[in-house]
């Protein structure tokens, strides 16, 4: 009797993104996808396909020197499925191809993105595609505005690139060894760049919730901020403060630094500080050295990275609302108060919990990932928790660290790529399915000390 194997969605969603890695990996071994016409090394192809599909940005070779088109086309592609995930392709798909959509279906799209419910599910997708679509070309097309002058007709193609990478929080370029450096000065790549981040990085519900109050403004119902719902009023104040904060730090700490900022005028310092603390919330484009920062600068972006973005978004790490949960959660027990209030709002304790177990094991995956990174290159800690945080958090930065890892050394980073990609999502579904069920026998409390 042949038992008929049914997967869970955790269990579809870490196989999606594995097969996706793979098939990846496979195309940029061809030798149709190298530069120089011979294949690539497997490993090498198996990490770019890994920090493609998991939008993190990390190379061990160079992407514009070592890709052919076929193979830079190959990465632009894994980058937009990763950055919306793999979920949310299929799903597009069938709507396109006008197939019903079942209900295991659409709890699929649900657990994806980590949605409170089910309904209007089927828009969602078309205005999340449709919403992407039409940023990454508004961003290709102010991108061009430089590249083409620049690079000629190659720039039309270094746009459409740098676009799509910039909105999936990628970090990913085509355009030299040194990321966006010699485009630090550059107000429009800055801005274009910078953008294309925060709103990727932003979260789709957050769009329709911002859009729902303009409309409210065009009825002449406006109540501003006080209409967003609680999960985009956390959104917005604390990316806002994690910006300005970070870019401020990086300003001071970076001020008199002549390896980064101290040589350029006051203007081109502000830019600049405020482009590293926006790239450090996944992007993972460079306009300045990462390896020259201060010691002060690095621990700024150390927690930038492990927050990341926010949820629901194309960012990774713990994201904003479960960094602000925390410090809610600490509050409330320092001043002994039951509920964990924000904004006027009780959070639940499902989403507690949740913060907590995502906070917990993002840390255990950087602590473990540094270890063993650091027993297969001679390095300092310091560049080494910034590449390992950085992978985690699927950033890209790195202290030019990457390029001299070993084989096994770029395995490590692989596993903590994929996991710092499909792990919070994982976490996310067990709190839902486990919502539910109950415990008939319950085990005695006893207390323990804290502190």
């Amino acid at each position: 009797m042949n038992k008929k194997i049914s997967l869970s969605t955790t269990h579809i969603i870490l196989l999606s993104f594995l097969i996706v890695i793979l098939i990846g990996s496979i195309l940029l071994s061809f030798p149709i996808s190298s530069k120089n016409g011979s294949s690539a090394k497997y490993i090498d192809a198996l990490f770019t396909a890994t920090t493609s599909t998991c939008v993190t940005g990390l190379v061990t070779v160079p992407t514009y020197s070592t890709w052919s088109f076929f193979g830079q086309i190959v990465i632009l592609i894994l980058i937009q499925i990763g950055g919306l995930g793999v979920v949310a392709f299929m799903s597009a798909f069938m709507i396109i191809l006008h197939k019903k959509l079942k209900l295991k279906d659409y709890q699929l799209i649900q657990d994806a993105f980590n949605l409170n419910t089910m309904s209007g599910l089927k828009q969602f997708i078309k205005h999340v595609f449709l919403g992407t679509l039409l940023i990454e070309l508004v961003g290709a097309i102010l991108y061009m505005f430089v590249f083409i002058p620049d690079y000629g007709i190659k720039g039309v193609w270094i746009s459409v690139f740098n676009s799509v990478s910039a909105f999936c929080n990628a970090g990913i370029d085509v355009i030299g060894e040194v990321s966006l450096c010699d485009y630090a000065t550059n107000p429009l790549i800055n801005i274009t760049t910078s953008l294309l981040i925060v709103l990727g990085g932003l979260g789709f519900i957050v769009w329709w919730d911002v859009l729902r109050v303009l409309k409210q403004f065009k009825n002449k119902k406006f109540k501003c901020f006080k209409s967003l719902t609680l999960h985009s009023k956390i959104v917005i104040t604390s990316t806002l403060a994690l910006i300005f904060g970070g870019a401020l730090l990086v300003f001071l700490f970076e001020y008199n630094n002549v390896n980064t900022i101290a040589n350029f005028n006051i203007f081109d310092k502000i830019q600049i500080s405020m482009f590293q603390s926006i790239t450090t919330r996944t992007a993972g484009f460079a306009t300045i050295p990462q390896e020259y920062l201060t010691d002060q600068s690095v621990i700024v972006c150390l927690i930038l990275m492990f927050i990341g973005g926010s949820p629901v978004g194309t960012a990774g790490g713990i994201k904003t609302i479960t960094a602000v949960s925390l410090i809610a959660i600490a509050i409330a027990s320092i001043l002994n108060k039951k509920e964990v209030v924000l904004f006027n709002r009780n959070l639940s304790s499902e989403i507690t919990r949740k913060a907590v177990a995502v906070t917990a094991m993002s840390f255990m995956i950087v602590i473990i990932s540094t270890i063993l990174l650091s027993l297969t290159i001679d390095r300092s800690i310091v560049d080494i928790l910034y590449e390992t945080v950085s992978a985690t958090a699927t950033v890209g930065l790195s202290r030019n660290l990457t390029p001299y890892l070993k084989d096994i050394g770029k395995f490590i980073i692989i596993i903590t790529m994929y996991l710092g990609r499909v792990g919070p999502i994982s976490l996310a579904i067990a709190f839902k399915s486990k919502k539910a069920s109950t415990n008939i026998i319950l085990n005695p409390t006893e207390e323990v000390s804290i502190g």
